[in-house]
């Protein structure tokens, strides 16, 4: 199955040296958190002079340009491949600019949710490509970054069988 994408972002993968920059945008979202955490691989907005902060300003996942913007943070980033036969699963690594950072990432006890999405910077709320639902399954800190996996459980997983087809459970199946 192929994804639809506009034609600038074909246009910039098919050029042999483009102007056009991919950004790829992260929410990770857990129930402990008062708001998601918004990143960015790309510092294309002065966000505040004091300190001095860059960003993203996009309106994905339904955040507001003006107030929550996407933070600019040094990153590299595996998305998830299209691949049918294999959960969508990818790494981010984060540089430790901030011991708060790891702090935070060892806080949880549960599984953050993480969503992300391709973009370019010229079209930041346009999502070329989409991932969500993803959780975060390690992160590996060292001395100068954080390494976030994230996946899908495989449909195999699933428990089975479901539910059985009785009275009882589907009432409607029966008259």
């Amino acid at each position: 199955m192929s994804r639809r994408v506009s034609l600038n972002f074909r246009n910039a993968i098919d050029a042999e040296a483009s102007g056009a920059i991919e950004v790829v945008l992260f929410s990770i979202e857990h129930d402990e958190l008062e708001a998601p955490i918004r990143l960015s691989t790309d510092n294309a907005d002065v966000i505040s002079d004091e300190p001095r902060i860059y960003g993203t300003r996009s309106s994905w996942m339904g955040a507001d340009p003006a107030t929550e913007p996407y933070l600019w943070v040094l990153a590299d980033a595996l998305v998830p491949s299209d691949l049918e036969d294999a959960p969508a699963s990818g790494q981010v690594s984060l540089e430790l600019i901030d011991q708060e950072m790891a702090a935070l990432v060892l806080s949880f006890v549960t599984r953050p949710s993480v969503s992300m999405a391709v973009v370019l910077a010229s079209s930041p709320d346009l999502i070329e490509a989409e991932w969500t639902g993803l959780q975060i399954v390690s992160a590996d800190i060292d001395t100068g970054s954080i390494v976030l996996s994230f996946g899908r459980d495989e449909i195999e997983l699933e428990p089975w069988p479901a539910g059985r087809m009785t009275r009882g459970t589907f009432p409607g199946l029966h008259p």
